[in-house]
């Protein structure tokens, strides 16, 4: 029986360069052996209302586009029981493309469906926030708007710059959180002006610690914390820190762990892979261990 294959694209992602690559990639899908089933996204979260109602039908699902794309998949994956997830075929065409640079997939989309035929099959850990699914990361504070806050025809025109230029802009207003986190019974109260967790190695463009670099099924987040630096040489410290990857300074806190809690008086607005991902006084973040396998 010939194999079936759902490709699924966001149109408008990136530069909308998928549209010029189209035919390639239907025809390297075609060349190994995949029935192609091609749905582009008609507006936001229709990628993850498609892939939930289709997922039990198909051998293989490949989908394109930027972190929103990849995260509605990775909620789409978790509704149904583990046995009915099919491998995944991520082909990149953010701006940014953290998560695929991370586990070395190529940019080039192109190059990337062409891993539909030598590339490796692994399993792949997914978070979740408060009971929602998030593929490679959770953040709040500084920065951490901007990829949601920028409108997608500035992405399309400057690409990661556009994210560079929001983040100069909202420097002058960075805003402190008093902040308690609990993990592997420890406790930590402080100011913090952003907090992440994460399950990649490259997070905004940036790479994340050296001495902090993921595996995607350890079982382990990679958190960061920043503490408010109250004055401009302590902002310059923390941005030295993060430009050398090198997070020794006495503002920033890091570890892995398996399991955390985010308590605040106020409620922190959060991003999950780039997306708006709601205010909470109390986020629960825990590893979905080896949730699916992914192509790489």
């Amino acid at each position: 029986m010939e194999k079936k294959l759902l490709f699924v694209y966001n149109p408008i992602s990136g530069k909308a360069q998928v549209k010029n690559s189209l035919n390639d990639i239907i025809n390297n899908f075609t060349k190994a052996g995949y029935l192609v089933t091609v749905h582009p996204t008609q507006c936001k979260r229709d990628g993850y209302e498609y892939i939930k109602k289709h997922i039990s039908e198909y051998d293989l699902i490949s989908v394109c586009g930027g972190d929103g794309m990849l995260n509605e998949t990775a909620n789409a994956y978790m509704t149904v029981s583990e046995q009915n997830r099919p491998p995944l075929l991520f082909l990149p065409a953010g701006s940014t493309n953290d998560f695929a640079t991370s586990l070395k997939i190529p940019t080039n989309i192109k190059k990337a469906s062409n891993k539909i035929s030598d590339g490796e099959s692994v399993l792949c850990d997914l978070g979740d926030f408060n009971g929602k699914t998030f593929a490679y990361v959770a953040a709040f504070g500084a920065f951490t708007s901007v990829s949601y806050d920028t409108p997608q025809d500035i992405k399309n025109k400057f690409g990661h710059l556009a994210y560079v230029i929001a983040g100069i802009k909202e420097l002058t207003s960075i805003k402190t959180y008093r902040v308690r986190v609990k993990y592997d019974d420890k406790v930590i109260e402080d100011d913090f002006i952003y907090g992440m967790v994460s399950n990649s190695n490259q997070i905004g463009g940036f790479k994340t610690a050296k001495d902090m670099q993921c595996s995607i099924n350890d079982g382990e987040f990679e958190v960061v914390l920043i503490r408010n630096p109250k004055n401009a040489l302590g902002y310059q410290i923390v941005l030295s820190d993060l430009v050398t990857q090198n997070y020794i300074s006495e503002y920033f806190i890091t570890f892995k762990t398996s399991k955390i809690t985010f308590e605040s008086d106020e409620e922190i607005s959060w991003t999950l892979d780039g997306e708006f991902g709601g205010k909470e006084k109390k986020a629960e973040v825990n590893i979905i261990e080896k949730a699916f396998s992914i192509i790489l």
